[in-house]
């Protein structure tokens, strides 16, 4: 007999926390427009916070803005390449010039894609390193640049991956600004702690959206049966990472920070006690022997 696994969670549209719970809060939450990231924003709309959609894609902005309103929030969107401290701060500007002061940030913006490292290039390395870690970084430095003068507290959440603590084969570049995440989401936390801004991180586990890239997605035996790759026996949704990501930023989570929640069933710490036969990631990956050069690739974002 197969065992049950973990319960589904409650239905969509179901809140984790009081209604109203974000009332007059404004958050910025970073490709919030797809995937995860919109389900994040979706769901402090529907606790009453305003939202700005912050990404580089027009479609993206809009479908993230349409989702919040859906939900019932106000919805803000502004294009902008995280990767220019700059335009980053442009962005915050118009943010709070149209909803008001920013309470929480998301660090929800990536680029990722499969590729052995003897096949990457210099470019696709640093357009991961530069969205995912330097991104972060200058999304939350701008954050607390606007609280810390004025003596506000905020929260901030920085999205990662459980790669971050064991390596990711095929994965070098994002595996690598992960693990940069996890390292500045813990130094930050301590450093803003006094001034009453909280940092954590949220690290999703298999987690199937409509949004999932295509080099991902195209990964061999990426779907075939998920629920059985994982202790929990099924896969999550996205909501359950949205309600993690609203607690963590809440007064009742106002004693927690430098914590990295991981939220997959119990899956990155699973072992086998007889491993099973190793798999080179050129093998994962349906790649043919490396024969040198450089092999064209570029940074996908969400």
């Amino acid at each position: 007999m197969t065992p049950p696994g973990l319960a589904p969670p409650p239905p969509a549209g179901t809140a984790a926390l009081r209604a109203g719970a974000y009332d007059g809060a404004v958050v910025v939450v970073t490709g919030g427009g797809t995937g995860l990231g919109k389900a994040i924003a979706t769901e402090f709309a529907r606790l009453g916070a305003a939202v700005a959609v912050v990404s580089r894609d027009p479609s993206h902005l809009s479908a993230g803005a349409a989702a919040v309103e859906e939900a019932g929030g106000t919805a803000f969107a502004h294009p902008c390449d995280i990767r220019d401290p700059d335009a980053v701060a442009g962005a915050f500007e118009a943010v709070e010039d149209a909803v008001g002061p920013i309470d929480v940030l998301v660090n929800n913006a990536a680029g990722n894609f499969p590729v052995p490292a003897e096949d990457m290039s210099p470019n696709a390395w640093r357009t991961v390193v530069d969205i995912v870690l330097n991104g972060t970084f200058f999304c939350s430095r701008e954050l607390a640049r606007r609280l810390i003068p004025a003596g506000r507290a905020g929260a901030i959440v920085n999205v990662g991956a459980s790669y971050a603590w064991t390596g990711g084969p095929g994965f070098a570049h994002s595996a690598a600004a992960k693990a940069g995440v996890k390292n500045l989401t813990e130094t930050l936390a301590v450093e803003w702690a006094p001034y009453g801004i909280r940092v954590n991180g949220l690290v999703p586990g298999l987690v199937p959206h409509e949004d999932e890239t295509a080099a991902i997605a195209a990964v061999p035996g990426k779907h075939a049966g998920p629920e059985n790759r994982v202790p929990a026996g099924r896969v999550g949704l996205p909501r359950e990472l949205a309600w993690a990501a609203t607690y963590l930023c809440s007064p009742y989570a106002s004693y927690i920070t430098g914590h990295t929640l991981v939220v997959d069933g119990a899956n990155w710490q699973r072992r086998h006690t007889v491993q099973p036969p190793f798999t080179p990631v050129r093998e994962q990956l349906g790649k043919g022997p490396f024969a040198g050069g450089t092999l064209p690739d570029a940074g996908r974002t969400r």
